[in-house]
């Protein structure tokens, strides 16, 4: 039996995506630069793809350039507006951010830049409080990630966002793992930038967007030919991009439907876990991603906590047929911490033994009990005695 629970590192592709992108490489591979019927007939798949992706967030569809992924978009939302300024200023972003936010910042605090990390409490969840006595006169950007990867947690976007234009500061969001899950409505939400990928959502890896209010200029990464509107030079990947279109288009499709039957399933793995002893929850409950269940494992005193990790259990569940991830994939090989959750609070012995499971389109109820019985027969083998008054 194989059960797939690792959703927010990537999805499979919709069987309609795998499709078109067949067709598309076979009929329409020209150059969308090209004015030739070659290559209109690419450039015309182009703009219905960026027509699918815009329409999923309910924005215009020039407000939408196609990038490699999501970490070329957040890296463009913040290189971007950053290298508008001759002399560093100011920016915000938190303390449990993507990789893909955290380093470009990293970079940008190397070359003089202030930067302001909000803490978060034990959820996860930023205080709006917090953004407001962060802000400086040289503040020009707050950069804070819609829902995280690692323990599910929804950051309250709306009234952030709205604290961030009362100053008039630009407001990023990576909104990544929400896309395709939760409604998102540009001309609503009080964001000027927010990045989208591909393969969270059931469509190609290698392809992501930027959504760009029409009100922000940003310099471009990259220097060459100036497609997508001057702000990211490359020939496009049609195939691709077309596959990300008809995903969005799908997803939009679905999720009246879904989004609520993957917080049933959500819910049921919370339920049927939460009586096992040395396994804390993480995250938000009430504020969280609708496919996102994320645990931590504390060993018992006797037990050394380098052999008791959220690493063993994904090896041990993996072992049995189950895939899941043990904190954030992209750093997924490295033995350390997690840094998200040393941010909510926790030491590093429960920093160490985080776990995910990120539900997905194929998951069914049988799937998450199964998964629930082999975990608590994982965690009876490595910790035998302290599980077996379970069954007492």
């Amino acid at each position: 039996m194989q059960i797939y629970l690792d959703y927010s590192a990537t999805t499979p592709p919709h069987a309609e995506v795998m499709t078109l992108m067949q067709r598309v490489m076979a009929q329409q591979w020209g150059n969308p630069s090209s004015l030739h019927e070659w290559g209109q007939r690419a450039a015309t798949v182009l703009e219905r793809s960026r027509i699918q992706v815009a329409h999923l967030i309910n924005a215009p569809p020039e407000s939408i350039i196609f990038t490699s992924g999501g970490t070329e978009a957040d890296n463009l939302a913040i290189l971007g507006v950053a290298r508008q300024y001759a002399q560093p200023q100011h920016l915000i972003i938190s303390t449990v951010e993507h990789s893909a936010i955290a380093e470009p910042v990293r970079m940008l605090e190397q070359w003089g830049w202030q930067v302001t990390r909000l803490p978060v409490d034990c959820r996860g969840r930023i205080h709006p409080l917090d953004l407001q006595a962060a802000i400086q006169p040289n503040t020009v950007l707050v950069s804070v990630i819609y829902g995280q990867s690692e323990v599910g947690t929804l950051q309250p976007i709306e009234i952030l966002g709205k604290i961030a234009h009362s100053q008039g500061i630009l407001f990023h969001t990576d909104a990544v793992q929400v896309a395709g899950r939760l409604p998102l409505d540009v001309q609503q939400l009080p964001v000027d930038l927010l990045s989208l990928s591909s393969h969270k959502l059931y469509g190609p890896q290698g392809a992501g967007a930027l959504y760009v209010r029409d009100t922000v200029t940003l310099t471009p990464l990259l220097a060459g030919g100036g497609q997508e509107f001057q702000l990211r030079s490359g020939t496009q990947g049609v195939p691709t991009l077309a596959g990300f279109g008809l995903a969005c288009e799908l997803a939009a499709q679905e999720m009246a439907t879904e989004t609520p039957r993957l917080i049933r399933l959500r819910d049921r793995l919370f339920d049927l876990l939460a009586d096992v002893p040395y396994l804390l929850p993480t995250g938000d409950r009430l504020n969280r991603l609708p496919h996102h269940v994320s645990f931590s494992v504390i060993p018992p005193k006797h037990i050394d906590p380098a052999t008791l990790t959220g690493k063993t259990l994904v090896r041990q569940l993996n072992l049995a047929g189950i895939g899941i991830s043990a904190g954030s994939a992209c750093s997924s090989g490295k033995l350390s911490p997690s840094p998200i959750l040393l941010a909510m609070g926790y030491d590093e012995t429960v920093a160490l033994g985080g776990i995910r499971f990120t539900l997905g389109r194929d998951t069914t109820e049988a799937d998450i009990d199964w998964t629930a019985m082999v975990l608590k027969q994982v965690l009876e083998r490595l910790i035998p005695n302290q599980l077996l008054a379970m069954s007492v």
